[in-house]
Order: C-alpha cells, then sequence, then structure tokens
C-alpha cells in the first residue's frame, strides 16, 4: 500500500526495558545491519494493529508482554536512496511514513524470540543506550530516528540524558 505522495505508510517500535534502554536488532543478511524493529502497514489495519502484528513477526512478542508508553504526533518520513528505490514498480515507493511506538517491555528478555516467523528478519538483538541508535542507523534513516527519540524521551524520564544539540 502506497499513498499518492510515493511513500509506504509503516511503524517504527522503540521497545525499552526497565532501565529505559531500547532493544535494538540486527538484520539477516545485513551485513552488520542495525535497526529497530519496524514494518508495514497492510491495508485496513490500523497503526496500532500493524504495531503488534509486527512486533510479534519481528520479536516474538505478544500484546500482553508490553504496554504502549507513547507514540509520534504525526507520520515520519524518509526518502529512500536512489539506488533503493525499485523504478518497475507501480505504484513507485519512494520512501517510508512511519508512526513511532515506545513501549515498555513487561515480560522477561527471554520472551523475545527471532524465530517467530517463518522468515526471520533479526539474528540477534542487544538492550542499549537511548541515543545509541542515532550514531548507528544507517544515514537515511537517521533524521526520523531522531525525530521520534527526541519526541519519546520525555515518556521514558529523567534518566535519558539528551545529546547536545537535539
Amino acid at each position: 500500500m502506497i499513498d499518492s505522495e510515493g511513500f509506504r505508510p509503516n511503524v517504527g517500535i522503540m521497545l525499552a526495558n526497565r532501565e529505559g534502554r531500547l532493544l535494538w536488532a540486527r538484520r539477516v543478511g545485513g551485513k552488520d545491519a542495525w535497526q529497530f524493529p519496524q514494518g508495514g502497514i497492510n491495508r485496513g489495519e490500523s497503526a496500532e494493529e500493524a504495531l503488534y502484528r509486527e512486533l510479534w513477526e519481528e520479536v516474538g512478542l505478544q500484546r500482553d508482554a508490553v504496554e504502549i508508553l507513547g507514540t509520534t504526533r504525526g507520520w515520519l518520513r524518509y526518502r529512500l536512496p536512489k539506488r533503493f528505490i525499485r523504478r518497475g514498480q507501480q505504484p513507485l515507493c519512494i520512501g517510508q511514513k512511519q508512526k513511532w511506538f515506545l513501549l515498555r517491555m513487561l515480560a522477561d528478555d527471554d520472551a523475545v524470540r527471532l524465530d517467530a516467523n517463518d522468515k526471520p528478519e533479526f539474528d540477534h538483538w542487544e538492550w542499549v543506550s537511548y541515543w545509541y541508535p542515532l550514531d548507528q542507523v544507517v544515514a537515511f534513516k537517521r533524521e526520523v530516528y531522531r525525530r521520534a527519540l527526541k519526541e519519546m524521551a520525555h515518556v521514558v524520564g529523567h534518566r535519558i540524558q539528551r545529546p547536545e544539540g537535539l
């Protein structure tokens, strides 16, 4: 499902543990490509429904293993680099528009299962400091990550020291 401007609707998932650290996952076959879980919103599906579906498909967590702490006010967009745009595809997808959710994990760490889906997205995960992903995520997603992290920082509380310039 691509909108009239060429953006695919998507949810982004920031999953925090009790210490405010975030789940950071390495993509299968991604040559050390790390990111937050994310995935497309299907036709007729709400962003929240997509959140729970993607949470299960990507990290094996059910709805009762988390609680929603916050969500971005609007869509955050990024454009794909030209080399990733599939020119023969109609409608043409030029990027993603994402609704981001910040979740608190209620379950123990061993509830995370990267093999819950027949085609796993990730092969490893770890807890990282709140702002760590900004310097690690692929460059074309960096601004969306910065905006999502900045918007949600107040939700996770005073333990999160914001880097200068944000």
